[in-house]
């Protein structure tokens, strides 16, 4: 393999860092859209330069391993901004398979996968044309993209179909939020199987000792993902917005206990994650769910409560679970709040 030169190492390592960056911060963006958000345009920015860059870098590392010399210019700039073209390259020139299963599933999914293709083109359309669907639009030009938010609700509504259920959760203001957070978990479950899929041939050598040593604290950890381990990923943490938010939360004192013990308006049930039947949405094993004058519903998590239902959240001004980061989006309360409001 070629010596690469220090000023070009840290500059590939930097690339993967930067696009790493992108995509989670990406994924932070995508879970911020709501009933209240849908500033689309954000998301699309960092995800459709986070994916190109992570591309690039990883055909320039697996060109070095292929042919000892990194690639020219020409080599790069001919692959554009196309997510499509620049996953074609890969798979025809850099990509391996083992003999696991699990490297055929991933190969399947970039290959097959009607809807990760359908995603790609969205983002990749954004990226060389449809950022400036407006401008183009206003001023009539002829090389006019597709309008990339309208695409994206098109795929959004494909997977999630309106049916009773999801109009009866749009119209409770307890689980609303939930119907974006559903289709979102997907989105992001399928883009995180997308980037394992790529980053596991890190692990195994693809990319040579060059392709572990660029990726070890960005894209490396990816690549040890597996089927329990998608989905799970709160990204909002990872944007500025979330962070700088102050999370209205309640840290339990002694008159709380004395409460939920002997005050008659307030009856509370405390549930494991090992003796729960369901998909379990806590990231902790274990919480208590109370609720008051059989009205407010809330949840103890960690000594901490948060708001289960929307006349909660009014009354006692906390946070839900899933916008405190303490559940996983995408993944439903609507049943700890039945069960709460049935502890009368």
């Amino acid at each position: 393999m070629e010596k690469i030169e220090i000023q070009k190492f840290i500059a590939l390592n930097e690339e993967f860092e930067t696009a790493n960056k992108l995509v989670r911060l990406g994924f932070g963006e995508l879970q911020s859209i709501n009933l209240d958000n849908d500033f689309y345009f954000l998301p699309f920015q960092l995800l459709s330069q986070g994916f190109e860059r992570f591309m690039k870098a990883y055909i320039c590392v697996a060109y070095v391993e292929k042919h000892d010399i990194l690639p020219d210019f020409q080599y790069i700039k001919s692959l554009g901004h196309d997510l499509e073209r620049l996953l074609e390259e890969i798979k025809l020139n850099y990509y391996s398979h083992y003999r696991p299963v699990q490297f055929e599933a991933d190969w399947q999914l970039i290959s097959d996968d009607m809807n990760l293709n359908e995603l790609l083109f969205i983002l990749s359309e954004f990226g060389k044309l449809a950022r400036y669907y407006n401008f183009d639009f206003i001023t009539g030009s002829s090389k006019i993209g597709i309008n990339p938010k309208e695409a994206w609700r098109k795929f959004e509504n494909k997977i999630k179909t309106v049916d009773i259920h999801t109009i009866e959760k749009l119209t409770n203001h307890d689980v609303n939020h939930e119907v974006y957070q559903e289709i979102t978990n997907y989105i992001i479950n399928l883009f995180e199987r997308f980037i394992t899929a790529l980053s596991r041939q890190i692990i195994w050598g693809t990319l040579g000792e060059l392709g572990k040593q660029l990726t070890i604290s960005s894209f490396f950890d990816y690549g040890t993902l597996y089927e329990k381990d998608f989905g799970k990923t709160d990204y909002r943490k990872c944007t500025t917005k979330y962070k700088e938010t102050p999370k209205s939360i309640h840290k339990r004192i002694v008159s709380d206990e004395l409460n939920r013990k002997f005050n008659p308006d307030f009856r509370s049930k405390k549930i494991r994650k090992c003796d729960y039947k369901g998909d379990w949405p806590f990231y902790a094993d274990e919480i208590i769910i109370e609720c008051r004058q059989k009205h407010w519903c809330i949840v103890t998590i960690d000594g901490y409560d948060y708001a289960l239902n929307g006349a909660a959240k009014g009354r006692y001004k906390l946070e839900n679970p899933h916008d405190a980061g303490m559940a996983i989006l995408g993944k439903s309360i609507e049943y700890f709040i039945t069960m709460a409001l049935k502890l009368w």
